[in-house]
């Protein structure tokens, strides 16, 4: 783990109790195949969990694999893309009294093992932890993903002045007064990760990276590929230095 001092969050757990109340936030955009598999996982590795899938609009019945399964389910009427699926997962967790969420993916890549060190991070103190898929050594991405995610580790150090060795992991923790912040103004835009720690990090929340490990998708591909891709690699460097996303200051949540 890296970042500033962290001390132990004990004023923000909701109603007194020292045992912050936590939700894992799982958004799912047609991914009935996959989800039975991470729901069982998550319900054999943290069974204290609550759990709530925001279905992004699907067509393949992923709302009713996830209530089959016995966790709630937040169905959109059409799809918002993952930044939008998020904030209704962030708003939901606000609304219903959770401290933190822990977010992790439908499509089976992210281990629910790994899912208690980002809940150790946030019991240090941390408001945003991001689990790094590179420390591992084994995640390997294309010559061209590669690429470009070293120019944005780049750009993101040059503007946060700090080093984050995976800016754009989806894999993580987010802690009050972060997740208030994030229910009302978590950026929508695809590479939604990356703006938002830039916009955290620059309004002063703790951050760190812990180590994690990926497993290869279950079932479909990624939703951006090739040109597609490119072209929101483009658009996000472009927006971090044009119209960076801007988040209040972390005492003023803090107080207030």
């Amino acid at each position: 783990m890296s970042g500033a001092d962290l001390t132990p969050r004990t004023d923000l757990m909701s109603g007194g109790d020292l045992t912050p109340r936590t939700v894992v936030v799982v958004p799912a955009y047609n991914e009935s195949e996959a989800l039975p598999g991470v729901l069982a996982e998550l319900d054999a590795e943290v069974p204290d969990l609550d759990v709530v899938v925001v279905d992004d609009g699907s067509a393949d019945g992923t709302d009713r694999v996830a209530r089959s399964a016995g966790v709630v389910c937040v169905r959109l009427p059409f799809n918002m893309g993952l930044g939008g699926a998020l904030r209704t997962g962030f708003r939901y967790a606000v609304d219903r009294g959770y401290d933190r969420v822990v977010q992790v993916d439908g499509d089976g890549q992210h281990r629910a093992a790994h899912v208690q060190r980002l809940l150790d991070a946030m019991d240090e103190g941390a408001d945003l932890v991001i689990g790094n898929r590179f420390a591992g050594g084994d995640y390997r991405v294309g010559r061209t993903r590669s690429l470009a995610m070293a120019l944005l580790r780049l750009e993101v150090r040059a503007l946060c002045r700090r080093r984050y060795r995976d800016p754009s992991s989806g894999f993580r923790g987010i802690a009050e007064p972060l997740l208030s912040v994030f229910a009302a103004e978590y950026p929508v835009e695809f590479m939604e990760s990356v703006e938002s720690l830039v916009a955290a990090t620059r309004a002063g929340y703790r951050v760190v990276e812990v180590p994690v490990e990926m497993d290869r998708r279950v079932s479909g591909v990624p939703s951006t590929r090739g040109v597609h891709l490119a072209y929101h690699y483009a658009r996000l460097a472009v927006s971090l230095v044009s119209r960076p996303h801007r988040f209040p200051a972390r005492e003023t949540v803090a107080d207030s």
